[in-house]
């Protein structure tokens, strides 16, 4: 019987124990109250003493008000007093309450078994302050009125839904964009300020695919700071905003967003020519945002009409669209008629980035992309108009590995059917390894194809390891166009690095042998070199670039699966059958810049007469196993041989860093010689002066 006893016992003991133990808050003035009920006694008292002796009546309240305030707070973990609800007749009488409590000192916190917890509890403040309040623990066990107690419980709740959106905190914007996974808009003038950096020895960056993110960048050069540097101290807002800021920008707990106006205003004037005088007028908005440190997302849109100097007028509409368009605006896209000799061209490009580690990074974007190091590449440029993609980069160890999906368009009459224009698809690959502190190699592989039999994007090019050429062969009867190429960069020192490309597009190995310029030996190759801080002088950079690109390169047997997008190459924009020399020099200092190109080529252009219609490689459009003149003896330059001249001088002052706006005053000289003058090809010289106010956020090729 006594075990029985003892068993029961020990289980009264443990069930008393397992209810566990509360202690109040605890003043400092408290602390030395003998039992748990003097310890109450004391809290609630301290509480209505501080509040009856700190609460004043708002001069707003009406003298002969009587009324009651219920105020729900909590002493949490901390031993810190905390607003929950405040019941008031007024924001007044509310606002006064809060700031009563506010002034409540820091105290021991209750705890529960010896741990800290938090309590709840309620206070009546009657008004006027005749008689000090009375303090309720818990209001779920308060004594009084039961409906009045779920009455007011029912008001917490709704409290706490909209007390969700005033605990909404905007942070200070400390510029989170450049330390994110955005990418930075591709401009040769801007990436010119930091490529110095990424190129010094020993670094393991990756500078062929473009454009960067900010987070690449920022590992080897300061773009926070590089942004504080140049700051411009303004108090006011219209200042702040017009020099340093964005327009509006927006950071809290793990996310940013900003959002800019972008302008391109120019005029100008072209001598001699049909147009004397030029303009652009361009607006758009750009939004951009990031959500955590996963996703980031920008898109601008664009709005724009414009007139250029006679010889783009005339690029512009050769390359026009089947239908009633009467131009393609080169990188830009297709344009309307806007009054009797100008244009209006919209663009719009946009791009979501998810980067899930430090290895992997998605974007799908609608807008271009570039391979290479120089000025032009030969490979894959952002020359064209912009179009939808989806890329995966992929980074480690001394490799980055480059994927990118493209959906692109062929607008030419001969392949619009219903009004539609013919689809066709891109996928490409490129393997950059740094295979030395000094040296670099990229391997590239593209492969085009067309919609043909509901074809679609073909699953076959989705692997992202997978060798194209191979694939197109055994899956398409070779109606398919696919390109190899490579890449090479090596730092002579933390000053000079030398580049060049290779492009293979079609390659006979007993023609070769042959040694007799065959036509089916379709390659290109470039060969470049950058000297950074040059000759002593800090931020100017100077380059010398050469390009040679032989007949029927980019061109194909189809020409719906040639290289390119809405009749502009997606290579280099002269097409095939030139040789090129660009000397560039570009300088910045703190806001000023000024970018000098001079540009030597020759191409070879086809006559387009009736007396010689032959195809000479020049024009990527045309099928290369038609009308050829003749297959051996093929050189670069044949045909209607060109010689072009063009002089681009720019400088500017940089208004705002955060939009990249500039106000710049250009003037380029271009001298165009063909040995006989066609439609299309005739001797001109213009001298093309502009002036304007641009958002420098993607580059604009004005040298064809």
């Amino acid at each position: 019987m006594k075990k029985y006893l003892l068993f029961l016992a020990a289980i009264c003991y443990f069930s008393a124990n397992a209810q566990g133990v509360q202690k109040f808050p605890i003043f400092p003035e408290c602390k030395d109250s003998a039992t748990p009920e003097l310890l109450e006694s004391c809290f609630y008292n301290k509480v209505q003493d501080f509040v009856f002796g700190n609460f004043q009546v708002p001069s707003t309240t009406s003298a002969d008000y009587k009324g009651t305030i219920i105020v729900l707070f909590e002493v949490n973990l901390s031993g810190n007093f905390t607003i929950q609800y405040v019941d008031a007749d007024s924001a007044e009488l509310a606002a006064e309450s809060r700031r009563v409590f506010s002034l409540l000192p820091t105290i021991t916190p209750p705890t529960y078994n010896g741990n800290p917890t938090y309590v709840k509890y309620t206070i009546k403040i009657a008004i006027p302050l005749v008689t000090q309040g009375q303090v309720q623990p818990k209001i779920s066990n308060a004594s009084g009125d039961e409906k009045e107690a779920n009455r007011l419980q029912r008001k917490i709740s709704n409290q706490k839904q909209l007390g969700e959106y005033d605990s909404i905190v905007s942070q200070n914007f400390d510029n989170p964009q450049l330390k994110s996974q955005l990418n930075i808009p591709f401009s040769h003038s801007y990436y010119a300020q930091f490529d110095g950096a990424l190129n010094q020895l020993g670094s393991n960056s990756h500078t062929a695919s473009k454009p960067y993110t900010y987070a690449d960048v920022s590992k080897y050069y300061d773009l926070v700071a590089a942004h504080d540097r140049i700051k411009i101290k303004k108090d006011g807002w219209w200042g702040r905003k017009l020099w340093n800021e964005n327009l509006v920008e927006i950071q809290g707990e793990g996310y940013w967003f900003t959002l800019n106006p972008i302008v391109d205003l120019q005029v100008g004037k072209n001598t001699p020519g049909e147009v004397s005088s030029t303009f652009v007028n361009t607006r758009g908005i750009q939004f951009q945002g990031g959500l955590g440190e996963m996703v980031n997302f920008t898109t601008t849109i664009y709005e724009s009409q414009g007139r250029f100097a006679d010889y783009y007028n005339l690029y512009a509409t050769s390359i026009a669209p089947s239908g009633s368009s009467p131009a393609i605006i080169p990188g830009i896209g297709i344009a309307k008629a806007f009054k009797e000799d100008a244009y209006d061209f919209p663009m719009a490009e946009a791009n979501l980035s998810f980067t899930p580690n430090k290895f992997f990074n998605m974007q799908l974007g609608y807008g271009r992309n570039f391979i290479g190091d120089g000025y032009r590449s030969l490979l894959a440029s952002d020359g064209a108009s912009p179009f939808p993609f989806f890329k995966l980069n992929t980074t480690f160890w001394k490799f980055k590995y480059t994927n990118t999906y493209m959906w692109m368009k062929d607008v030419r009459e001969d392949v619009t059917m219903d009004r539609t224009y013919a689809t066709k698809y891109m996928a490409n690959h490129y393997l950059s390894w740094n295979i030395t502190k000094r040296l670099n190699l990229g391997f590239f592989e593209s492969v085009v194809w067309a919609n043909t039999n509901n074809r679609g994007f073909d699953a076959n090019f989705v692997n992202p390891i997978i060798f194209y050429r191979a694939v197109e062969f055994s899956s398409s009867a070779r109606s398919g166009n696919a390109l190899l190429g490579a890449t090479a960069k090596y730092k002579v020192n933390n000053s000079v690095n030398l580049y060049g490309q290779f492009l293979l597009d079609e390659f006979s190995l007993g023609d070769v042998q042959e040694q007799d310029n065959s036509w089916k030996n379709k390659y290109g190759y470039q060969l470049g070199v950058k000297y950074y801080n040059a000759l002593g002088v800090e931020n100017l950079l100077l380059q010398l670039e050469y390009n040679h690109v032989r007949p029927y390169v980019y061109a194909h047997s189809d020409p719906l699966t040639n290289y390119a997008h809405n009749n502009q190459s997606v290579g280099h924009q002269w097409g095939g059958n030139f040789k090129e020399f660009i000397a560039i020099a570009r300088y910045h200092r703190v806001r000023f810049y000024a970018d000098v190109k001079v540009t030597f080529g020759e191409r070879g252009l086809d006559f387009d007469t009736a007396e010689n219609s032959f195809n000479y490689g020049g024009n990527i459009f045309k099928d290369y196993e038609v009308n050829r003149p003749f297959d051996n003896g093929v050189k670069t330059g044949q045909g209607n041989k060109a010689t072009i001249f063009i002089a681009d001088v720019q400088a500017g002052y940089l208004i705002n860093p955060s939009t990249n706006l500039k106000l710049f005053a250009s003037v380029i000289y271009r001298n165009f010689d063909p040995m006989q003058e066609t439609a299309l090809a005739f001797r001109e010289g213009t001298t093309w002066f502009s002036i304007g106010l641009r958002s420098d956020v993607f580059n604009w090729y004005f040298d064809y």
